[in-house]
């Protein structure tokens, strides 16, 4: 339910309207017309952590400043619920896909100066942490697999034996990983984060960012697919992945793999343990 009182006394007007919006499985979102004429997209989820949604509109704030692509502008985040720009979708325009890679080259190519960000936030319900670490290797060792390892062994979702074959795979990573400057990342940048905008341009929607290696957002864009030939074509004119890319795909899935294990379980765990026999 949509925390009427606290919503319309941050937004200064009061709510005139509000239709459930479908599509989300971790909060519950909303549109949200006010008796000012202003028509919102709400988030709420009761019960989540404290930060979810100010580190949420951090990091869509952060998004937007790096690159050149669209991202809702956040109206106003609480413990309680994060107000953005409604952007209804219309129909894909011609060139979507072509501006869709162009613009994520152009956000990879604006380098950070180190792994990580200056907090943790979130992905998905999980806590992400965020601390940076002296090189990314390191930290995508330590802050990203390290994490989710232990919560799925933890919850009896994967077996203990994670925890030495993991350490196995942190000590090739410095070999598997190429030295390459590193870009402001998305960091869950699968199909459904990826929204038509009202005037049918792509927009990036929920992110989880932070400062890492290009190719974990190229990763996560095969996962469960959604996203045309063209738009890696198009990404490759602009800013050319580096040699041996292909070899690291499933090295950068492993990290959402680890997450929906921890929070499905199933068959997310075998697919783990495939892509740790490849590299072991």
């Amino acid at each position: 339910m949509l925390p009427l009182q606290e919503l319309e006394v941050a937004l200064q007007a009061e709510v005139q309207e509000s239709k459930p919006l479908a599509g989300g499985d971790i909060c519950r979102a909303f549109r949200v017309t006010l008796t000012d004429g202003r028509t919102l997209f709400v988030k709420v989820k009761p019960g989540g952590p404290s930060e979810m949604f100010p580190t949420e509109a951090k990091g869509l704030d952060w998004l937007r400043e790096a690159g050149p692509l669209r991202i809702p502008e956040v109206v106003h985040s609480t413990a309680s619920f994060l107000a953005l720009e409604f952007l209804p979708s219309g129909p894909r325009r011609s060139t979507f896909d072509e501006e869709l890679g162009r613009g994520l080259a152009r956000l990879h190519r604006s380098s950070v100066a180190r792994p990580g960000l200056d907090h943790d936030n979130f992905i998905g319900p999980l806590p992400q942490p965020n601390e940076p670490c002296p090189t990314w290797a390191e930290f995508y060792a330590r802050k990203r697999l390290e994490p989710r390892v232990k919560e799925a062994v933890d919850s009896g979702s994967a077996p203990s034996s994670w925890r030495s074959r993991f350490e196995e795979l942190y000590e090739k990573l410095p070999q598997l990983i190429p030295d390459e400057p590193l870009s402001p990342l998305h960091g869950d940048l699968w199909g459904g984060n990826l929204h038509t905008g009202p005037e049918g341009e792509p927009c990036l929607i929920d992110p989880a960012v932070y400062g890492g290696h290009r190719e974990v957002d190229l990763a996560m864009m095969k996962l469960f697919g959604g996203f045309s030939p063209t738009v890696f074509r198009v990404y490759d004119q602009e800013y050319p992945r580096v040699a041996g890319h292909e070899d690291r795909v499933d090295l950068y899935q492993l990290y959402p793999l680890l997450v929906h294990t921890v929070l499905f379980g199933g068959g997310y765990a075998q697919s783990v343990e495939s892509v740790l026999s490849r590299y072991l």
